[in-house]
């Protein structure tokens, strides 16, 4: 029932993407974590519908579907979104959480952008955990509009609830690589 559930939501969210015309896949890699992520719509205004999957060496991994709408202010690109996250942290029960937030881009030269987000899901909207918490901030580096390459800095965390241990997903600086389709 719960992959029917993911499918279903899943299309439904890339029919609402359809506009988005730009896709993009890539991989981040920090001291102790891995983060593979993929996207429709995510450098473009309009809707945008993203995915990740985040492994800590030693504190679980995580797994989210995103929907966002980018709005263009100018050549900065503002991104409000939430995110459906399933949880696995090492030290406490499997659950989920449902985080808003909001990133941002915007360019410093025609190769160079600057870039943050930032999400946050509380108690009421998760499961098995406190509240659940990701930021990134970094800068990003296309030298050719296929390629973007980047270096930037990415916490992630979900609290323990009733007594359970914190587990810190990604707290560190990290390097990364997108290709764009």
């Amino acid at each position: 029932m719960k992959a029917v559930a993911i499918t279903a939501g899943a299309l439904a969210l890339l029919a609402l993407a359809g506009s988005a015309q730009a896709i993009e896949g890539g991989i981040d890699v920090g001291r102790d974590y891995t983060n593979l992520h993929a996207g429709l719509g995510t450098t473009t205004p309009g809707f945008a519908l993203s995915g990740n999957w985040l492994r800590s060496d030693h504190d679980g991994s995580m797994g989210s579907l995103g929907l966002g709408y980018n709005v263009g202010l100018g050549d900065v690109l503002i991104s409000p979104g939430v995110k459906a996250i399933s949880t696995n942290p090492s030290d406490n029960k499997d659950g989920y959480a449902i985080a808003v937030g909001v990133g941002a881009s915007a360019p410093i030269t025609n190769m160079f952008n600057v870039f943050g987000q930032y999400y946050y899901s509380p108690d009421a909207f998760s499961s098995h955990i406190d509240n659940y918490q990701e930021a990134s901030a970094g800068v990003s580096f296309q030298p050719i509009s296929l390629v973007d390459v980047r270096v930037g800095y990415q916490y992630l965390a979900m609290n323990g609830k009733n007594g359970r241990k914190d587990n810190v997903i990604a707290d560190g600086p990290y390097v990364g690589a997108s290709l764009h389709f």
